[in-house]
């Protein structure tokens, strides 16, 4: 008796674990990690990462910032007064942006700390935030894609003004938000109805997640669909390029408003092809990632700021632009901001 016992519940507890696994999305690993959407590419086996030889390559990155690149903070912050009954959107820098939508003012990956790694180390950047953490104006909701320093900054993250504001991160961020009233974690696919003008949806991302030395993609990472009175603009994670983003476009698109990385792709000689990264696009590679999405206009970030890579600062805006006509877009459809820039939303969609 007590053997077939046992053995039913060797059989109950296989068919349980067989249950689970069945439910388990791809991106979900049995050990509580997560990878990215099936067919992705993968790290080239040949990749011979040194932070040894990436510190003395970077070194030779020269620091030319076009004058008008920067606009003064007296004048970005006379323009978000000027247009605070408004929908706009502002460049504070790298990946951090001010998107007014109606009454509801949005914040992203924002980072205002001088360096983007952890305490004082890591790359300095070399232009700072268009305004001070203290300036900004009252933020309604907090979008955090994933948890890499020059995205999550604990430092901004302590001292942000507004912890009443709505947050919505991946899951399994949330834990850095433990002073915050309304802290809501997504899977890839979920949403949240934001009030009655917005709905945000976490997308999957071509990327992964960590912070130290033992925490590889115990975070999950991802892209935010925006949809705003009808019109739908999707804010990128870091990403590289993938299949997922044609199966996007087809279930999601068009898209009006994509904000894209454009810059730290370039990681030779540790990374065997120069201007190739798994997980950051080059832009041409923003561009079809863009025109997978069904996009009508690209907001080219993650790019003049701090140095991450090794391409020439001014590289990737100027790539992005001459690239565009390939990828069926118009030059102006391929917008560039300068930091501290505040453009009205009707300005660039319709």
């Amino acid at each position: 008796m007590k053997k077939l016992s046992s053995f039913l519940l060797v059989i109950l507890f296989f068919n349980i674990e067989l249950i689970a696994v069945e439910k388990r999305p791809y991106h979900h690993l049995p050990d509580g990690t997560f990878r990215n959407p099936e067919g992705s590419p993968e790290r080239d086996p040949n990749a011979k990462w040194s932070y040894k030889i990436f510190n003395e390559e970077r070194k030779k990155v020269k620091i030319e910032i076009p004058k008008d690149h920067v606009i003064p903070r007296v004048e970005v912050l006379e323009e978000l007064k000027k247009n605070e009954n408004n929908d706009y959107i502002a460049w504070i820098g790298h990946a951090t942006f001010l998107i007014k939508l109606g009454n509801t003012t949005i914040i992203t990956d924002p980072v205002f700390s001088k360096n983007t790694g952890p305490l004082i180390f890591g790359p300095k950047r070399y232009i700072p935030p268009a305004i001070n953490l203290n300036e900004i104006p009252p933020v309604d909701l907090f979008l955090l894609t994933h948890n890499h320093y020059d995205h999550q900054d604990m430092s901004t993250i302590r001292n942000f003004p507004y912890k009443k504001s709505k947050v919505i991160l991946p899951l399994k961020l949330g834990k850095y938000f433990r002073n915050y009233k309304d802290v809501n974690e997504l899977d890839w696919y979920q949403e949240i109805q934001v009030n009655e003008d917005i709905k945000v949806t976490l997308l999957p991302a071509v990327h992964w997640s960590r912070r130290g030395l033992f925490d590889i993609n115990k975070t999950l990472w991802g892209n935010f669909l925006i949809e705003y009175k009808g019109k739908k603009i999707l804010f990128a994670c870091d990403t590289g390029y993938g299949n997922i983003y044609k199966d996007l476009g087809n279930k999601f698109g068009p898209i009006d408003l994509t904000f894209i990385n454009i810059g730290a792709y370039n990681f030779y000689p540790m990374m065997p092809v120069k201007d190739k990264s798994v997980y950051h696009t080059n832009p041409e590679e923003a561009l079809q990632i863009s025109k997978d999405l069904k996009s009508k206009k690209i907001i080219g970030m993650h790019w003049g700021t701090v140095v991450l890579s090794l391409e020439p600062i001014m590289e990737p805006p100027k790539r992005f632009k001459a690239g565009a006509e390939k990828y069926g877009f118009s030059k102006d459809d391929a917008i560039i901001f300068k930091i501290g820039e505040v453009k009205k939303l009707n300005q660039i969609i319709n």
